[in-house]
């Protein structure tokens, strides 16, 4: 099968966008550059089309990988016949590879291996033929040595029977599709383990279809079988599985045949029935890991792409009881001019004192405005902040804080802030999340962000691509300032990475600010093919040429250069112009293709826009203190901090986070709720359950 072929099995996407896009893969480019700057060779295809293309290539390149290997071990042993290797070249499925080779892999010291060391081969391909004879007569000539009598004999023959059905991959694809539709997937309370297992209580007596059981549930499961708590089964009907064996071996109704028959039901239960369950447990598990994956790409796109507040002075809370509020200052560009701790909260209780300390900074530092984390006493902080009379208005605003610890406590950190200890690196992290949420959360680790579904029990290999894949998107998406980022947001960009970012930052402070895009090619390392993949996604604020603080390519200039020459318009005063712009016909330019001429005219219109939306203000119902003050049919308002495959979670201003199940986002069937309520979206909700005992909270969304 061709690469292209075989790409279109899971990718209906037209041939030549297949072919454009692999050859472009192949040459270096990213998919945010493939999917920006060469729409007219990919038919303008997305990301997500892109990213399905180079997944399925590196498919097809294990698959490739796979063949090769299987095919050498096996013409190594003499037994690759043209029929074998045919079988192996056409097939590009993991799986039915595995299932082909079982018969040649090396093997332990079997039952079946130590029956044919004794001989027994011929009489079990006698038994197997099942031509009609007394298979005890067989077994006579077989008895000698270690073998003492005809039934240790059939016995014999029987286990290398039963491993020739186990090693059959065309039984093996049949049985595998009856336990992919019909298994059962049952657990139960391992012995002792009640009390220590009381999370999950649900799953001490269960049973659900696996066809039909989600992924967040078998996840869940699959965590309590690890940590000891449950017992897993996955199992289709017995007598079912065995009746196939029996259709697929038995030839004859003659004693012989009863032996085979007889196998049958040995064969799956000893081999069978466990490999299989293994291998469909590992192909669940992929599946839900598949959807677990999913649910937190789409969050974390959504909480890298949260609206920033942009270049503004910042006061920033780390709240806190006990051990005080960290309090930082920071300028427009998230440098720290100030941090203090203050202790408005119980045991110590100087509000006062505290109040007056921020009124003071706030003028001092001319703050525009004030962040303050979510975490503990995030509340009580936000109250306190209310209530102080400023000479000027603020807005306040509630942030997200989850891993800005395991940000403080970074080597990133500790390089940014080597002077101040992890409480300061914390408050300042929460500050600037508000000023750009991307430029900061680009330096934890996503695991650590709080969005995800079982992150912890998927595949981390790929979850780790995954992620990366979304860092890269968002990063790309929203354009990167050339003087002003990090190291850490430049190596997300398209074609560049650690070294090439640390080159660029270097260079700054060398010899200065960028004043162009053209500059890049003197930073070190930093060749043609880099450059064509980062430039459209870097911008130069007042710098030489305004075009570069767009979004259009340097490579199509020379059609802003035709578009201004033929309008008889500077370049500057075509910036904004959408009456003349809207004039245009593609058709009257020879520079560019109809996608990369639409493109450029509407970055023309508002070059470097962000497309982020703004940040709004948000304030919690200030009756909800506790859990107890929470009552069936409250409607109050709330902040989403996690979407899963069967809900979102809701802050509503206490403790405990309520959770609006699927069924309760709207008045149509819901499949996927990230469809219906994103990340960090404001919403209101109504009271529909609330537990105390279990700290649960019902809730539904309003329109």
């Amino acid at each position: 099968m061709k690469l292209v072929e075989f790409i279109l099995t899971s990718c209906k996407f037209p041939e030549k966008s297949i072919s454009n896009t692999i050859h472009l893969l192949q040459e270096g480019a990213t998919i945010p550059f493939i999917a920006r700057y060469r729409k007219e060779m990919t038919g303008n295809l997305d990301e997500v089309q892109i990213t399905d293309i180079r997944d399925a290539l590196k498919k097809y390149e294990e698959c490739i990988q796979r063949q090769k290997t299987i095919y050498k071990t096996i013409e190594e042993q003499g037994k690759l016949t043209t029929e074998l290797q045919q079988v192996i070249e056409t097939t590009f499925d993991l799986t039915l590879l595995e299932d082909i080779y079982l018969p040649y892999k090396q093997k332990r010291l079997t039952r079946g291996e130590k029956a044919r060391k004794l001989g027994l081969e011929p009489l079990a391909k006698n038994i197997m033929s099942q031509r009609g004879g007394d298979p005890y007569r067989m077994a006579t000539s077989f008895v000698k040595e270690e073998v003492e009598n005809e039934d240790q004999a059939i016995q014999g023959a029987k286990d290398i029977i039963a491993e020739w059905m186990n090693e059959n991959f065309q039984l093996r694809a049949r049985l595998r599709t009856i336990f992919q539709r019909k298994s059962l997937v049952t657990t139960k309370v391992m012995k002792g383990k009640t009390e220590e297992g009381e999370k999950y209580k649900d799953y001490f007596e269960f049973a659900e279809s696996l066809y039909k059981i989600p992924s967040h549930r078998f996840l869940a499961i699959y965590r309590g079988e690890r940590e000891g708590i449950l017992s897993l089964k996955v199992q289709p009907n017995k007598e079912e599985a065995i009746e196939l064996l029996e259709r697929f071996f038995v030839k004859s109704n003659d004693d012989c045949g009863q032996l085979v028959k007889e196998t049958c039901k040995e064969a799956y239960t000893r081999l069978l029935s466990t490999s299989l369950e293994n291998e469909i447990i590992n192909e669940a598990k992929a599946k839900a890991d598949k959807e677990a994956i999913r649910v937190f790409a789409t969050n974390l796109k959504q909480l890298l792409l949260a609206p920033p507040v942009g270049a503004k002075r910042i006061l920033a809370i780390d709240p806190g009881f006990r051990t005080g509020c960290k309090v930082v200052c920071l300028d427009e560009k998230g440098e720290l001019l100030f941090n203090t701790t203050i202790f408005p909260h119980a045991p110590q209780n100087e509000r006062d004192k505290a109040s007056a300390k921020l009124s003071q900074l706030v003028q001092m530092y001319k703050i525009e405005a004030i962040a303050i984390g979510d975490g503990t006493a995030g509340r009580e902080s936000e109250n306190l902040v209310r209530k102080v009379k400023f000479d000027r208005d603020l807005e306040v605003y509630i942030v997200r804080e989850d891993g800005a610890s395991i940000y403080s406590a970074s080597a990133i950190a500790r390089k940014e802030f080597p002077d101040f200890d992890v409480t300061v690196r914390g408050a300042v992290s929460i500050g600037r999340r508000l000023m750009d949420p991307l430029s900061e959360l680009v330096k934890i680790d996503p695991k650590s962000i709080g969005v995800g579904q079982y992150q912890h029990e998927v595949d981390q290999k790929t979850l780790k691509t995954s992620l990366d894949d979304v860092v890269v998107s968002a990063v790309n998406k929203v354009g990167v300032d050339l003087n002003l980022a990090s190291p850490y947001l430049l190596q997300y960009v398209s074609g560049l990475g650690p070294g090439l970012a640390e080159n660029i930052v270097k260079y700054r402070q060398e010899v200065g600010a960028f004043k162009s895009r053209e500059e890049l090619k003197k930073v070190k390392l930093l060749g043609n093919k880099a450059f064509e993949q980062c430039a459209g996604f870097l911008r130069v604020r007042d710098g030489d040429n305004p075009l570069d603080n767009s979004a259009v390519h340097p490579e199509s200039y020379s059609l802003v250069k035709e578009i201004s020459k033929k309008t008889n318009t500077e370049i500057e005063n075509l910036i904004g112009n959408d009456t003349l712009l809207n004039s245009l016909v593609a058709a009257d330019f020879t520079t560019a293709d109809t996608f990369t001429f639409k493109d450029v005219v509407n970055e023309l219109k508002k070059p470097g826009r962000d497309p982020r939306k703004k940040a709004s203000v948000f304030e919690f119902n200030a009756s909800l203190k506790t859990i107890a003050d929470v009552h069936l049919g409250m409607k109050v308002p709330g902040i989403v901090t996690n979407v899963t495959d069967f809900g979102a979670f809701v802050n509503i201003g206490i403790k405990e986070n309520g959770l609006i199940h699927k069924s309760q986002l709207a008045d149509t069937f819901v499949i996927d709720p990230s469809q219906f309520i994103a990340i960090h979206e404001h919403v209101l909700v109504e009271v529909l359950e609330v537990d105390i005992t279990r700290k649960r909270i019902g809730l539904k969304k309003v329109k």
